[in-house]
């Protein structure tokens, strides 16, 4: 194991790493790399559904040598978990018993035959707990789809949808992120560019086409607070800046704030 210490006194954090082919530096750009990734999953997930499923059509799984867990293995599992359950209320509530022993002779008898009783059950589910086991154990973990029983095969769900939906999304992500920072130039506070980018897109807008001068005029309307629309009216300058057209016309979208000279 690898180990990248730093002085204390820096304030820097120590690293312990098995990538002996890499430096700490590279490490810590990995570490970093992969922290962007859960947040922005986690923000997808948050604000965008990416999660969400986006159909229920189904398709065959294609041919695949990856080995899949074994049906009657995970049944078997279960069934192991199912009685470990049942084992273990059954013995605590038998020690329960035990521990405290009758004291009087006359329902000496009583205790001994509520032992007995409760001894029983114990001794069947640890019985058949080691026969399940037994059995997982002569059962192979995995399979090869083909080799897979035909009562147990399942389809999986189509991804060709979905794929195009999350695609759409991660683009939008990637306007929305060069939007961030463009008004994160003027916000005091950099948390507040991305809440304020999602408030944008969700506002309302003015469409104001104007066919012979060849331009659409998209008028926003006001945020909640005067440093919000100073940011904002920086952002529309920039985006009128890029020239760009409706698709599908040759009209130039013009941006900007509702009450702008």
């Amino acid at each position: 194991m690898k180990f990248a210490g730093l002085n204390p006194d820096s304030h820097q954090t120590s690293m312990i790493s098995t990538a002996y082919e890499q430096s700490a530096l590279q490490d810590a750009g990995s570490l970093m790399s992969r922290w962007s990734q859960e947040n922005f999953f986690r923000y997808m997930m948050q604000h965008d559904a990416i999660d969400l499923l986006s159909e229920y059509q189904t398709e065959e799984i294609p041919g695949t040598n990856k080995p899949v867990v074994h049906p009657l293995r995970r049944a078997m599992q279960s069934a192991i978990r199912s009685v470990s359950g049942k084992l273990t209320r059954r013995r605590a509530e038998f020690a329960a018993h035990a521990t405290h022993p009758e004291i009087d002779l006359e329902g000496m008898p009583q205790w001994e035959q509520r032992k007995q009783e409760l001894l029983e059950p114990v001794e069947a589910l640890e019985e058949e707990l080691a026969k399940l086991k037994g059995q997982r154990e002569s059962t192979p973990r995995h399979l090869r789809w083909e080799d897979y029983p035909e009562e147990d095969k399942f389809e999986r769900l189509a991804p060709s949808r979905k794929r195009l939906l999350d695609t759409v999304k991660m683009v939008a992500y990637r306007c929305e992120t060069a939007m961030v920072n463009v008004v994160r130039e003027v916000l005091a506070r950099a948390d507040d560019a991305r809440p304020l980018i999602r408030e944008l897109l969700c506002s309302s807008a003015d469409l104001k086409p104007n066919v012979d001068a060849g331009t659409l005029i998209v008028r926003i309307h006001p945020m909640s607070t005067p440093r919000w629309n100073q940011a904002i009216g920086q952002l529309l300058q920039e985006l009128t800046a890029t020239e760009t057209h409706y698709p599908g016309t040759t009209l130039r979208l013009i941006f900007e704030p509702i009450g702008a000279p």
